[in-house]
């Protein structure tokens, strides 16, 4: 994988899953809703200075968010932080960078 490229699309593993839950606080508070549905169905990564998670998320039965969540490198001790996310997204848009 070339630095900087995002992967292809893999479905969500137990791990991007935990991912989504650990940040699901920040996202309600920068949308100003609560999900009673949080699941992470498929994902991208992107090597920076540590990794860039895009994943998809359903969060209705037909409602789908796509969030970015920066992962530091071990050496910096840092929690996972939300950097962007994307609303109205369906279960067919593609995760892009963004």
């Amino acid at each position: 994988m070339m630095p900087g490229g995002l992967t292809e699309a893999k479905p969500a593993t137990p791990e991007i899953q935990e991912i989504v839950d650990e940040v699901k606080s920040q996202l309600e508070e920068k949308t100003n809703e609560t999900y009673e549905e949080f699941k992470a169905v498929e994902y991208k990564t992107q090597v920076v200075a540590g990794i860039n998670y895009y994943i998809k998320v359903q969060v209705g039965q037909n409602s789908y968010i796509h969030i970015k969540v920066f992962k530091a490198l071990p050496q910096h001790n840092q929690c996972l932080t939300l950097t962007g996310y994307q609303t109205d997204k369906s279960k067919d848009d593609e995760l892009t960078g963004f």
